[in-house]
């Protein structure tokens, strides 16, 4: 195993790690922004392995899946921003 092997599986090992603590927060998060933000941040996290892994595996293929899922968690980030504002709106009528 090389050096960049050993750093990268570090790498992954404290993304893990990582997303039991983002996941902990989604649990138990008091209130919904709170725990859409932890969906966000896991997304991120996800995407942030794939990423390892593809340099892991020398593979191109894997960034395409990094990309779209980066896009789908953007819509949906922009989505619930929308609700929030809408629904912000509609209290105040």
């Amino acid at each position: 195993m090389t050096l960049m092997q050993t750093i990268l599986t570090v790498v992954l090992v404290l993304l893990a790690i990582s997303i039991l603590f983002v996941l902990y927060r989604f649990i138990k998060g008091p209130t919904l922004p709170d725990r859409v933000t932890a969906f966000d941040l896991i997304t991120t996290i996800i995407i942030a392995i794939i990423a390892v892994f593809s340099i892991l595996w020398d593979s191109t293929h894997f960034i395409d899946v990094a990309l779209v899922l980066s896009l789908i968690a953007f819509l949906g980030a922009m989505s619930f921003a929308f609700y929030l504002t809408k629904r912000r709106n509609d209290a105040g009528k």
